[in-house]
Parts: C-alpha cells; sequence; structure tokens
C-alpha cells in the first residue's frame, strides 16, 4: 500500500490535507478529504449575553465574518421576537452585497485564478497571484485591488469596521447613513458593477475561449448529479439575506423551500471518525454514503447551487448573464463542479447591481434603523448565503438572554460530502497505474476542492470525543527517529 499526502493543500481558508491510498499494483484504492482542526465555536459561545454572539462568531475567521455577524443578527432577531425596519434591513443587506463583491472577487482572482489563468499544471512557482499579476498586467491587478478596496469601506461606514462589523443588534443597527455617505457608496457600486462586467468578459475570453479548460469543465472527472440548496425571494429569485432554502433534486425539479426555523426538518449531519468536520444531508431523502444521485441525500451549496435552485436572478445584467451561462452549458441543473466560477461571477454582477439599487433606494438614509425590542427572549434562527454556501445559526437561551446552547451549520460544512466526493474522483481519474504523480496531477486533483472556495476555518465543529494526535521527533539533521501516534 502506498500513500500519497497532499499536506498542507493551498489556496483555501482554513487547513486540510488529502490523503490517497494507491494498493500494491499501483492502482487508486481510497483517499480521504481530511480536516484535522477544531475551533469549537459553539462551545465556548455558550453562557454569553446573545448579542454579543454576532460579535463572537464573526471572529471565526478573517474571510467571512461579514457572513456570521448577519447570520447571527438574525438570528437575535428571532431570539428577541424582534423584526427590523426595512431600513435596518436595507442597510445589512446593502452592507452585505458590498462584501459579496469583495469575497468573490478574492477567490476569483487569487484563489482559483492561477488554474485558469495560469494552467493547471504550470510551474508552482508561478501558480499564483504574483504570477496572474505578472500575465495579466499592473492595471487589473490595480482593479482587483480597488475592488476589494471599495468592498470594505462600505464595511466600515455601515458595520463600523472594515474586516470584522459590529453594528448590527436585535431590530436593527447602531447607526444609519449620512447622505454624503449614500452618494459615496452608490458611486463605489456603479464602478464595482463594471468590475463584475470586465471579470465576466475576462472568463469568457480566458477560460471559454480556450478548447482545452472548456473540454476540462464538461468532462466527467469534475461532474456530479446532487441535490442543491440555495435561498431565494418570494420570485424564486437568487437572493443572499432574505428569504427561503430552496432545494431542488438532481433533474431540477425542487423538493420544496424551507424557512429558517424549519432547518431541523430538512438537514441532518453525518459524522465520520477520520475528520472535525460532519456531513450534512437531505434528511427527507436520507444517508447513503459518498454517492451521487437522487437516492442519495448529498447536496451542494454554493454558487453553482444557488443558481441551480432559483428560477433566475433579480437584477437585469446578472438575469442575462444568468440566461446565457444555461444556454452555453444545455439547460438546467449544471452538474460540472468547476462551472461553480463561472456562476461566482455571474453572482459578483448581481451583488453590484443590488449594492447600487440598494444605494438609491429613498429610504436607505432613513433614522429609523432599529426597533427596539420589548419580548423576552427565547430562541432563534438565523439563515443567510455565505459566499461558499448557506449559513444558518441558531441560538437558545433563557429568561435572562443568556445562551444555553449554540449550533451553527458553516457554508463550507454543506460542501463537505461533495468535495471528499469530488476529490477522490479526480484523484481517481487521474493517478494511473505506473505512471507518474507529477505535482501538475496532484494540483488537479486540488483543483476538485478549488471550485467549492472552501473556508475550513468556521466549518469544523465536530468533537467526537478523542483528539487525533500525531507526533513526529527528528533528530538535529532533520532525519525523522520516531512518530508516536495517538488515535490516529
Amino acid at each position: 500500500m502506498q500513500r500519497i499526502s497532499i499536506d498542507p493543500i493551498t489556496r483555501l481558508e482554513g487547513h486540510g490535507k488529502i490523503e490517497i491510498f494507491l494498493d500494491d499494483e499501483g492502482n487508486f484504492a481510497n483517499s480521504y478529504f481530511q480536516i484535522p482542526e477544531l475551533r469549537g465555536f459553539e462551545r465556548f459561545c455558550v453562557g454569553r449575553q446573545v448579542e454579543e454572539v454576532p460579535i463572537l462568531t464573526n471572529r471565526i475567521c478573517g474571510v467571512c465574518p461579514e457572513a456570521h455577524h448577519m447570520a447571527g443578527a438574525k438570528a437575535v432577531d428571532a431570539v428577541y421576537h424582534v423584526d427590523p425596519p426595512r431600513t435596518g434591513k436595507m442597510l445589512r443587506e446593502l452592507l452585505y452585497s458590498a462584501f459579496y463583491c469583495t469575497d468573490h472577487t478574492t477567490h476569483f482572482y487569487a484563489l482559483a485564478g492561477p488554474d485558469f489563468i495560469m494552467g493547471p499544471t504550470a510551474p508552482v512557482a508561478e501558480r499564483n497571484i504574483l504570477g496572474v499579476i505578472h500575465k495579466v498586467g499592473l492595471e487589473i491587478g490595480g482593479k482587483v485591488l480597488q475592488m476589494r478596496k471599495y468592498g470594505h469601506t462600505v464595511v466600515e461606514m455601515i458595520g463600523g469596521r472594515k474586516v470584522h462589523p459590529c453594528t448590527s443588534i436585535p431590530g436593527g443597527l447602531t447607526k444609519g447613513i449620512t447622505e454624503e455617505q449614500r452618494v459615496e457608496i452608490e458611486n463605489m457600486g456603479r464602478w464595482a458593477i463594471e468590475f463584475a462586467q470586465f471579470s465576466l468578459q475576462a472568463f469568457n475570453d480566458i477560460v471559454l475561449g480556450n478548447k482545452e479548460y472548456v473540454d476540462l469543465i464538461l468532462g466527467d472527472i469534475y461532474t456530479h448529479h446532487t441535490y442543491y440548496i440555495g435561498t431565494v425571494d418570494e420570485n424564486n429569485k437568487v437572493n443572499f439575506y432574505d428569504g427561503k432554502v430552496s432545494v431542488v433534486d438532481p433533474e431540477g425539479k425542487r423538493l420544496g423551500k424551507y424557512a429558517a426555523n424549519e432547518y431541523m426538518d430538512w438537514i441532518a449531519e453525518h459524522v465520520e471518525p477520520w475528520t472535525y468536520l460532519k456531513f450534512p444531508y437531505l434528511k427527507k431523502v436520507g444517508w447513503k454514503g459518498f454517492v451521487d444521485g437522487k437516492d442519495s441525500g448529498v447536496y451542494m451549496a454554493t454558487p453553482l447551487s444557488r443558481l441551480n435552485a432559483a428560477d433566475g436572478m433579480a437584477t437585469p445584467l446578472a438575469q442575462a448573464e444568468y440566461e446565457k451561462f444555461y444556454s452555453t452549458l444545455g439547460g438546467k441543473p449544471v452538474h460540472q463542479r468547476l462551472a461553480i466560477h463561472w456562476a461566482r461571477l455571474i453572482e459578483l454582477l448581481y451583488a453590484a447591481e443590488r449594492w447600487v439599487e440598494l444605494a438609491t433606494d429613498p429610504e436607505i438614509t432613513s433614522d429609523n434603523f432599529r426597533t427596539i425590542p420589548t419580548e423576552t427572549p427565547t430562541e432563534g434562527v438565523g439563515i443567510v448565503e455565505a459566499p461558499r454556501g448557506t449559513l444558518t445559526h441558531h441560538y437558545w437561551t433563557d429568561e435572562r438572554g443568556i445562551t444555553t446552547k449554540v449550533n451553527l451549520i458553516v457554508g463550507t460544512t454543506n460542501n463537505y460530502a461533495p468535495i471528499q466526493m469530488s476529490t477522490k474522483k479526480a484523484a481517481q481519474n487521474l493517478i494511473k497505474k505506473g505512471g507518474e504523480v507529477s505535482e501538475g496531477i496532484l494540483n488537479m486533483v486540488e483543483m476538485a476542492f478549488r471550485a467549492y472556495d472552501p473556508c475550513f476555518g468556521c466549518a469544523t465543529h465536530s468533537l467526537p470525543g478523542q483528539m487525533p494526535l500525531e507526533i513526529i521527533i527528528k533528530d538535529a539533521n532533520g532525519e525523522t527517529v520516531n512518530i508516536l501516534k495517538q488515535n490516529c
């Protein structure tokens, strides 16, 4: 038995490794996408005043604190049985739309871009953000940085801080925006729309214009037929902040929609002993293992999932790109995982358009941005669409508002079973008996998880009771002299 370790895996948020096992003949035998870290936020959020939790959970990582702040704020609203006024909701969604633009930009250009712009098997020293900037030019690199700067500027204006917002409280926000700030936000949003259109054109030229890349996207290596989920508005259009979660089967038929407080009727979690991360699945279908198909409860929650689970986009330019996407790829649903990158750019355009819609609403500068809670706190659930999947926060409190239990189902957690399946299928198809297992081949295995844009920094929360531990002792020359293992 031969073991190949990709450790650490690269260009993601958090930590993980892929263990690939070959049999004595050199044939692929099995692989595991393993998450060795534990964060435990559900445990140390217990015993805190519940309105503190949206501030605590947005410290899970530095990538999507805005998503945790928003899901937490909505959960706290539910705990106090209070509905924020329209301006309060719009300000939160405006912050969230700007955040989406920065987040999707980061993944496309810095994390996924090197695989397509430099090539999957390009020298590793060039397959990174610096290689991308060298190839596309400093002007485009400058636009990427400008997009991130504008997004974080809006987050700071509304959320109080550039990275970890702190202004969402029970019933709304601590402050609104002035007319001068609104004008600045609107101007930045209009620039973001142009940037999103530019990014889609770049994808069209660099990826869709390259037959080798198109064949890779449409091939079987990166394809799985699963269920899909994503939040939609009352017209079944994609929505990141509010609505119900739509669930569609592998044929594209809607299985149903659920509200935030109904998530436990739909989602259950499976545990494996070799990882700290749980495997959510559709309770109504059941856990059948790491397999595709209509009888398997495995589902995906990504930008592609949101498009598959919706009837369209709520803004005109994004809707046109949505129609082009399905027309080009043969209709709904699209199952090719590498198409997530394209779907992400369509969402980038939607977020920018929504940014401007909200910034130009006459009520956005109203001072009616909070409703004071008057009810006794009990229990509440908040759901938003994090860039990498549906994010659920569920809090229980006593009558004083002190948390007694916390449950988080994080965006990436939803996708763990599909990621395990995708990396295994890629390894199985790319590693052949007697063939060279090059760094480029292993990078193509990593591309299978990278499409999901996972964030394992906030996804982990399973604690099976015993901690796997491996200690490697080396001498002064760096040679291994002993390996001590516990529960590995």
